[in-house]
């Protein structure tokens, strides 16, 4: 997250203050100042809103001023408070079931998970300490329990079994999604929310097993949400509360058309698509010049991954420039405007494809297909057998802490 000086001063004052109020207040306890248990317990109770309450944060992204939402303004005592009655059923256990399913547990809440029985869903849930019976349920069983029904199938799968999972939304429950790919192209994929219940998104920029792995180290990832419907007037609240429940640290509002435009632009460009295309392009004329298999992948991505990408996302595009050679520096400034210039037509062809639903009906009529696993493998085992992945797994093996 980008923030001026001046704005961290204006963002942390209330925090600063709330801070110093607790530590007075917790020094008075701990000298014996109160002078009884009774005032001790009031101060104590006095103490608690002084954290959980917080300013709202207006940060100034590059001109814009968004409101954000951070891990600190939901405390854990808050969350379970604010969800004490509350049972979220959480429908598929893949990369984010895995991830969002343990980190709500963790927490505390009520979280059970409903899978097919028996099925790789239902064994992975077991290996990771869900029970039958208790908190792992079939599909069916666990929306009837939980009055928060997290759907989390893949965007295939919901669209599949969403007559089921509708008939079973009744008043009383929140509907939630991670993508808004299922309720945006609902004239693809049918999936058309109810409109007497609240409905909202939470999506995390990254996969699950980050989801997870983020939230165990005591960060948090950076999530979006979004409300499709607010029927109780509570539901961007619900929304906010449930992203730090999952293990966001830092959430900002979208829309569930923003938020499935982007992330299906992302993937297939700079994130996943794009990157691979590049790193292909630029091995492919190295080794076609003569380089070596080791020195192609080095220059190409062991030095991108492991030197420079990781100073751009720890201070920015500015610092990996300041960081590098002047020579390096030079040939960067020359040819990143001829590489953009060649690139955004082929990113606004790419998305007008994920706006105009081209590229969810080609996922969707992939996916659904009985054979898409053994297509899919087929696929990837392609990109496996590419040399310029071969070689990366022998280079890691050369680096000292795989030694």
């Amino acid at each position: 997250m980008l923030r001026t000086q001046a704005a961290r001063l204006i963002c942390n004052s209330r925090v600063v203050t709330a801070k110093r109020t607790f530590a007075l207040a917790a020094r008075s306890i701990n000298n014996g100042a109160m002078g009884n248990a009774a005032q001790s317990v009031a101060a104590k109770k006095f103490l608690t809103p002084m954290i959980a309450t917080r300013g709202l944060k207006q940060i100034n992204f590059g001109g814009t001023v968004e409101t954000v939402y951070e891990r600190a303004d939901w405390p854990k005592e808050k969350l379970l408070n604010y969800f004490k009655n509350d049972t979220f059923a959480l429908i598929g256990y893949g990369s984010q079931g895995y991830g969002q399913g343990l980190n709500l547990r963790d927490n505390g809440l009520n979280v059970i998970i409903g899978v097919r029985k028996n099925g790789a869903s239902w064994k992975a849930a077991v290996e990771d300490g869900w029970v039958p019976g208790e908190n792992l349920f079939e599909v069916e069983e666990a929306i009837k329990k939980g009055n928060y029904v997290m759907n989390l199938l893949s965007d295939a799968a919901q669209s599949e079994t969403w007559n089921t999972v509708k008939s079973l939304l009744t008043k009383d429950k929140t509907l939630y999604f991670s993508h808004g790919f299922s309720p945006v192209f609902k004239d693809l994929t049918h999936v058309e929310p109810p409109k007497d219940i609240d409905v909202i998104l939470v999506a995390p920029k990254g996969s699950g097993r980050t989801v997870r792995s983020l939230f165990k180290e005591g960060r948090g990832i950076n999530s979006s949400y979004a409300v499709w419907n607010d029927v109780s007037g509570k539901a961007n609240e619900k929304a906010q509360a449930l992203a730090v429940a999952i293990g966001s640290g830092y959430v900002y509002k979208t829309t569930f058309e923003r938020e499935v435009t982007s992330d299906l632009y992302g993937e297939r460009g700079c994130l996943m698509g794009g990157i691979h295309g590049m790193f292909l392009a630029q091995y492919e004329v190295l080794r076609e010049n003569g380089h070596s298999p080791s020195e192609a992948f080095n220059e190409t991505v062991e030095e991108a991954t492991q030197s420079l990408y990781p100073l751009i996302g720890k201070y920015g595009m500015d610092y990996m420039y300041d960081a590098c050679s002047t020579t390096a520096r030079r040939g960067a400034l020359d040819w990143y405007p001829i590489f953009k210039d060649a690139l955004k037509p082929v990113f606004e062809d790419l998305y007008e494809s994920t706006k105009n639903g081209s590229e969810t009906k080609r996922s969707l009529e992939f996916n659904s297909q009985p054979d898409y696993r053994e297509k899919l493998e087929g696929e990837l085992q392609t990109i496996r057998n590419m040399e310029i992945w071969k070689v990366g797994k022998e280079v890691r093996k050369l680096r000292p802490e795989n030694n």
